[in-house]
């Protein structure tokens, strides 16, 4: 099939790629001139494992491959099906901006009706139910004049992406979810899903729109609080002396639980679980109800960072002294520092006037902008060297296999939130965890 993604962030990119590694010819629409030469030379705008390969594979700027890239809106008119691929942000109410996602829609939509067959538009951006049937449908298909132009379906397709693994999740489903209020759409997602569904039988769930809409929400509103609560449990066991992952290993085994989304530690950043959690905490709001375990678990992620610098407070007074951050992003195998537990850590140190130098293998360009006053090392190494105490934020691999490193700090304490695995013993460092 003929498809077209607007939008190239992280979602529509991946999308695009996964798209045209499956046979579909692509074109991916965005309005940044230089993330489409990106795309074009065949290169990734943004750092997702797997992803530069692909593109590698498919991309090129004169059509003769499977995935090229284009600021031209007019280019979704040779393909069947388009999936709007627009971030939402978070507005400073807790909300979700639908200012870019409206923009889109409606250059879309004027866009289309120069089409006389009719085209199929799929939401996969993350949206707040009736968000696609009260915002985005209309503009779709609200001519600006009296001509008769061809109807626009819309559905809607959430998206399940984890950031690091994003490639994997999407050609490995756990289930594929297709919303549509009418028949022909339905059947246009399917006839997009196929070569997915046929090579990966996963569960199809076929619904209306506000329901996989709100499908999206649930999900991450359920995986958030199920972390909030392992952390709420792992502190109660610091208290107790106890070791948090022994407990989450045992209750992991029963089925009604799960091992995933068990480990106790700083908690969940990025930029899917605080954004979702809180836009749907504020809808909810809006209708008059008080959604109390989601606040609760807002308020439990949102205490992890200081948390952490109280354990760093009983062993160290750090004002005028040298820490080291060993991580930025807000996971690894990603350069996202959206929501990361990196951001009030080093706030918090700056507040106690510690002397901050951090290292991340990818993110530190990131974090520089935000963050331009403390000193970013090159190695992990490098940002040991000489410090009074490291805190480990983000559990990238390659701090599990520091060792001799550690022999270089002035004071060899450790405060870890993310349950490395270190050479305590071997190295005789100063060691304690944040939930064990």
């Amino acid at each position: 099939m003929y498809v077209s993604i607007v939008g190239s962030g992280y979602v529509g990119t991946t999308v695009a790629a996964c798209f045209a590694d499956l046979g579909h010819q692509v074109t991916n629409v965005d309005i940044d001139q230089s993330i489409v030469d990106t795309i074009n030379t065949g290169e990734a705008p943004i750092h997702e494992e797997g992803l530069p390969e692909l593109i590698d594979a498919h991309a090129a700027a004169d059509g003769t491959s499977r995935l090229r890239a284009t600021t031209d809106y007019d280019a979704v008119l040779d393909t069947d099906v388009t999936f709007l691929c627009l971030p939402t942000p978070q507005a400073d109410d807790g909300s979700i901006d639908l200012s870019i996602m409206k923009a889109g829609a409606e250059q879309l939509g004027e866009t289309l009706r120069k089409k006389q067959d009719r085209h199929t538009v799929v939401v996969k951006s993350t949206v707040v139910p009736r968000t696609t049937e009260e915002h985005i449908a209309p503009l779709l298909n609200n001519p600006s004049d009296e001509a008769e132009t061809a109807p626009v379906g819309v559905g809607m397709n959430p998206e399940f992406l984890r950031e690091g693994t994003a490639i994997h999740d999407f050609l490995h489903p756990d289930k594929v979810v297709l919303g549509a209020d009418d028949e022909r759409t339905r059947e246009d997602m399917h006839a997009v899903f196929a070569a997915l569904l046929d090579q990966h039988d996963a569960p199809v769930v076929e619904t209306d729109l506000r329901t996989a809409e709100m499908t999206k929400y649930a999900n991450n509103a359920f995986l958030a609080s199920k972390v909030s609560l392992i952390n709420d449990i792992g502190n109660i066991c610091k208290q107790f002396d106890i070791d948090a992952y022994e407990v989450a290993d045992a209750i992991g085994l029963d089925d009604r639980i799960g091992e995933q989304f068990l480990r106790s530690g700083l908690g969940w950043g990025g930029s899917c679980f605080p954004k979702d959690t809180r836009a749907i905490i504020h809808a909810a709001e809006e209708t008059g109800y008080e959604p109390a375990m989601l606040n609760a678990a807002v308020e439990v992620n949102d205490g992890q960072p200081e948390r952490l610098l109280e354990l760093l407070d009983e062993r160290l007074d750090v004002d005028g002294e040298r820490v080291a951050v060993l991580g930025l992003a807000f996971k690894p195998g990603t350069d996202d520092i959206r929501n990361a537990r990196s951001i009030p850590v080093i706030e918090g140190l700056q507040k106690r006037n510690a002397s901050v130098v951090a290292y991340d293998p990818v993110a530190a360009d990131e974090m520089r902008e935000r963050f331009p006053d403390i000193e970013y090392a090159d190695s992990a190494a490098d940002a040991l060297t000489d410090a009074s105490a490291a805190l480990i934020v983000t559990e990238w691999d390659e701090f599990g296999a520091l060792d001799e490193a550690f022999e270089t700090m002035a004071r060899k304490l450790v405060v870890d939130g993310r349950r490395v695995d270190l050479p305590i013993e071997e190295r005789g460092l100063e060691y304690e965890g944040l939930c064990w």
